[in-house]
């Protein structure tokens, strides 16, 4: 008599072929995403009169500005101002983005997921 319904003894190995595919795929995104973070990057603005270096953690760690855009006795106090400020904006960024995507989680990892 033919099986009915597509289900056929080979599933289960099936579906652990496809959890070992997401398990192998998730540790190279996480792999990946660590390789970025460690990095930096940089930005100009007006013809290399401003110039921003931030990680990939999203953390400025550097603004130069140019004599030709601030007087020279002011510019390192401005830099560290701005570079304050930035990372401030940052982090209340990723604190929105971390309340947000808690509506989602219950306020942890997989807390408000029901199966």
């Amino acid at each position: 008599m033919a099986k009915r319904g597509g289900f056929s003894g080979g599933m289960p190995g099936n579906m652990n072929n496809l959890m070992k595919q997401a398990q192998r795929m998730q540790r190279q995104m996480e792999e990946v995403s660590r390789e970025l973070e460690t990095k930096e990057y940089e930005g100009s603005a007006g013809g290399g009169a401003v110039t921003v270096t931030v990680t990939g953690k999203k953390e400025v760690v550097a603004v130069k500005l140019s004599e030709a855009v601030v007087p020279p006795d002011d510019i390192e106090m401005l830099q560290d101002l701005i570079v304050a400020a930035t990372n401030g904006a940052f982090r209340k960024m990723e604190e929105e983005s971390q309340a947000a995507m808690a509506r989602f989680t219950g306020g942890g990892l997989g807390g408000g997921l029901s199966f």
